[in-house]
Order: C-alpha cells, then sequence, then structure tokens
C-alpha cells in the first residue's frame, strides 16, 4: 500500500490577486474557511489557483504562505508540474524544502511527449526528492493523457503514490484501477464524478466545487467510507446543477466569480482568463441560491 497524504476532500484553492499581486490577506481567509469546513487537505498552485500566470517568485510565496497558516493542520500540496523537467525537478526540490507533504505534477503540455516519454519525465523527478507524488492527468487542457498501462510503471516507483484522473474515462479509471491495485492511490480529477471513483476504489477528489461548499464535499467522501452510501449518492446528484455551472466557463473563471458572489474578493482571472460573462454570472447566481449560499 502507496503512501496516503489525504483521504476525502482536497480542496484545488483559488489564488485571491489584487493590483499588487497576491492578496494574502484574503488567501488567509479561504484557508481557514476550508479548515473550519473540514476539508482534508489544501493543493495550493494548482490549475484553479492559476500557477501558469504567476511569477516563479509568487508561486514560491503562496506556497510558503500556504504551509505557514496551515500549520500541519491538514496536509498541504503544491503543485509543481510544467513542461521542462528540469525546471519541475528543481521547483519540486524547492517545495519539499518549504514543508509541502506532497506533490502535484501535470503531466507536460504543449511540447507535450510520448507514454515512454512521461515514464523518463516523472521518474527523473521521483528521483530527486522525497516528496510523495501525485501524477496529474488532465487531457482536456494538456493534450497528453496518461494510459493505464503507463500509470502500472510508474506506480512501481516509490514515492510515486497517487493519481489525480481527470480524463472523465470512467473506464480508463476503472483499468487504472485493475492495474496498479493498491499500489497507485486515485483521486477524482472532477466534481461530477466523485462518487463513481470512490465506487472503483478512490480515495477522494481533487475538487474545485469545494472552494464553496467544503462541508459538502467531504461530507460527502466520508458518507461513502462510512457506508452511507444513499446519503453520498444524493449529495452527488444534488450537487450536478452547481458543478455545471463552475464549468459552465473555463476553470477558473465561474470559481472566482463564485467566491466573489458569497462575500469573499479574490479579484478577476489573470489573462488570458478574463471575468464570467453576465449569462454565466446569472446561472451560477441560480446555482449558488439554491444551495442557500446566497440570497
Amino acid at each position: 500500500m502507496k503512501k496516503i497524504i489525504f483521504k476525502g476532500c482536497g480542496t484545488a484553492i483559488v489564488t485571491p490577486f489584487n493590483e499588487n499581486g497576491v492578496d494574502f490577506e484574503e488567501f488567509k481567509k479561504l484557508i481557514e474557511f476550508q479548515i473550519e469546513n473540514k476539508v482534508d487537505s489544501i493543493i495550493v498552485c494548482g490549475t484553479t489557483g492559476e500557477s501558469s500566470t504567476m511569477t516563479l517568485d509568487e508561486r514560491k510565496e503562496t506556497i510558503k504562505f500556504a504551509v505557514k497558516t496551515v500549520n500541519g493542520r491538514i496536509p498541504v500540496v503544491a503543485g509543481t508540474g510544467g513542461n521542462c523537467t528540469s525546471q519541475v525537478i528543481e521547483f519540486t526540490k524547492w517545495a519539499e524544502s518549504a514543508g509541502v507533504d506532497g506533490a502535484l505534477i501535470v503531466t507536460p503540455y504543449y511540447n507535450k511527449t510520448t507514454q515512454d516519454g512521461l515514464v523518463a519525465h516523472y521518474s527523473a523527478i521521483a528521483k530527486e526528492t522525497n516528496l510523495p507524488i501525485i501524477l496529474y492527468s488532465v487531457p482536456g487542457r494538456t493534450g497528453v493523457n496518461i494510459t493505464p498501462e503507463t500509470c502500472k510503471k510508474l506506480s512501481e516507483i516509490e514515492n510515486i503514490v497517487a493519481i489525480k484522473e481527470a480524463s472523465g474515462n470512467l473506464s480508463q479509471v476503472a483499468e487504472i484501477a485493475n492495474l496498479c491495485g493498491n499500489n497507485l492511490n486515485i483521486y477524482s480529477g472532477n466534481d461530477d464524478q466523485i462518487l463513481p471513483i470512490l465506487s472503483l476504489g478512490g480515495l477522494g477528489v481533487i475538487s474545485v466545487l469545494s472552494n464553496v461548499v467544503p462541508n459538502v464535499v467531504h461530507q460527502m467522501t466520508y458518507s461513502f467510507f462510512n457506508g452511507n452510501i444513499k446519503e453520498a449518492i444524493c449529495a452527488q446528484i444534488n450537487a450536478v446543477p452547481l458543478v455545471n455551472a463552475l464549468f459552465c466557463e473555463v476553470n477558473p473563471i465561474p470559481i472566482k466569480a463564485a467566491l466573489n458572489m458569497v462575500g469573499y474578493n479574490v479579484g478577476t482571472p489573470r489573462l488570458p482568463l478574463i471575468e464570467m460573462s453576465n449569462k454565466g454570472k446569472e446561472r451560477l447566481k441560480k446555482e449558488l441560491s439554491t444551495f442557500g449560499l446566497i440570497k
């Protein structure tokens, strides 16, 4: 059995911005809200955290701030991926020195690579760090899928412990579970597939939805783990309209709008992402109201 970084709900936390850069005062509020509402891990500087438009210094300061603020209460996982292996190694080693509990490493994008290249890429990174690594497969964004056979090869590396599976392909998830068994923990990367992936042996979710309802997502996962399957299914089904609204435009455009609507001030996404459309905002307001998050 591979090391478990967390079980349940890990929030892919938003990075609040203001005119000066990262708004750390607001970021602290978000982190405390997550912990108060029973989230099981914080994932910082991932896709939802807009790491791709942050400077290296901003990413480092944000990760250090998260580690300091969380102060060991729950695990902190840092997004350290990129499309240059040597730079990913350097940044992952830095994140380890900063005190994170794990690294979430997305597949290389734009230059992409073959499946053998993925094995070489992740193997080279794992060799240079003691951090437990979560593979991140999100072909809709990167153009690269981690196949089940590649997962099997990578699962044989001691500190590659899990995968965030965001392909949307449940048959692929089942095959990964079959090939890797206890050698690779599986997290859902899609909020509309939490229960299906848990039913295939998944350990939880790395969630966008939990930015606004961390208690709901945490409880959904633990209802399942505790055998309250009907309750878990109801929670998943009830969340579908809000999840759909949160992904009706490119993530993290809607989740930043949602957080602003419920009373935070996280700013707008950085270009090339833009503020949510008025049509999207109306849809989002309706679903937030249905959930009782706004009037």
